[in-house]
């Protein structure tokens, strides 16, 4: 899923192109898609954008008359800026917004249509959409202490929930949590001062540097490789990698669709993370270290592919 540093880059490289633009035509490839009928899809016909910005990981189009176009990409969905008039895939096209010189497009892969979109008009329908997170860029370091405090959830659950903090996703929360030292499991009201300092000292480095590393990738063009695997991320999407600070393997717990990615060494103190699939299978066999699930391994009582840790608890 597109998180902060995606949705700015997006953003920025709108702003550059179709802000102070006209739409002249909409074309609907999935009326799933949309989500609200009133205003209807067909009144972005004619209006001009004034405006482009982030709500969450959310992109908004700010059209005159105060109507307000909110895209949600979800995990599969693209935006692509081509040539006018260009054809809207059969196949994952979901939308066409056509200008004078060029058309965005909005796709999705696959065959699940989660990606969105939702007019809305005036400052109360947009407030209406905003889950109300924190925006961590912006943030003092009182006021995320204060949030995370208010919540006794998971470091990973905290991070990743819209309500608490704004753009943060699966990909970003693990690299955060890498950077600062921190099991993804730990409760939010037991960290100290110093692990609430470090680990907003972490989410602020870990979204400044992706989404300035990420400007430097698109070089003022349109961004075509958005993806929550990266190379030079830390942990996300590394499983069995090589850590790049202490060298163990990158450990992972699937959970349906998101998955935690962490070190070992670095994060939980050499503590293996239990994953409930396995860990229902092997029952008190569980390994608690590396060495045990080295052993384990070699004795063939524990697999370690996609395909076990992927199994439905």
């Amino acid at each position: 899923m597109p998180e902060l540093p995606d949705i700015v880059t997006y953003v920025e490289a709108l702003r550059e192109r179709v802000q102070g633009c006209r739409i002249e035509g909409v074309r609907v490839g999935s009326p799933f898609f949309v989500r609200t009928a009133d205003p209807p899809v067909r009144s972005l016909e004619q209006r001009q954008i004034v405006g482009i910005g982030r709500l969450g990981k959310r992109v908004v189009l700010e059209l005159d008359d105060h109507l307000f176009a909110l895209v949600h990409l979800m995990i599969a969905g693209r935006l692509r800026y081509v040539k006018a008039g260009a054809k809207l895939p059969r196949k994952g096209g979901l939308l066409a917004l056509d200008f004078a010189d060029a058309s965005l497009l909005v796709t999705e892969a696959g065959s699940k249509r989660r990606a969105s979109l939702h007019l809305v008009r005036g400052a109360e329908g947009l407030a209406a959409l905003d889950p109300g997170g924190l925006e961590p860029l912006e943030a003092t370091f009182a006021e995320f202490a204060a949030v995370l405090r208010e919540h006794n959830h998971t470091l990973k659950r905290a991070l990743t929930d819209p309500r608490l903090l704004s753009g943060i996703g699966n990909a970003f929360s693990d690299e955060i949590l890498y950077r600062a030292h921190l099991s993804p499991i730990t409760w939010t009201t037991r960290l100290n001062e110093t692990q609430l300092r470090e680990l907003y000292d972490a989410t602020r480095e870990v979204l400044s540097d992706w989404t300035d590393r990420l400007r430097t990738e698109r070089a003022g063009g349109f961004p075509t490789k958005v993806t929550a695997f990266r190379a030079g991320m830390a942990v996300h999407g590394r499983f069995r990698e090589p850590c790049t600070t202490c060298g163990a393997p990158i450990q992972r717990i699937v959970r349906g669709k998101s998955e935690i990615n962490y070190c070992a060494p670095c994060q939980t103190g050499g503590k293996l993370l239990a994953d409930r699939a396995l860990s229902r299978l092997l029952r008190g066999d569980w390994p608690k270290t590396l060495d045990e699930l080295d052993e384990r391994v070699a004795r063939g009582k524990v697999v370690v592919s996609r395909a076990a840790t992927d199994a439905k608890p």
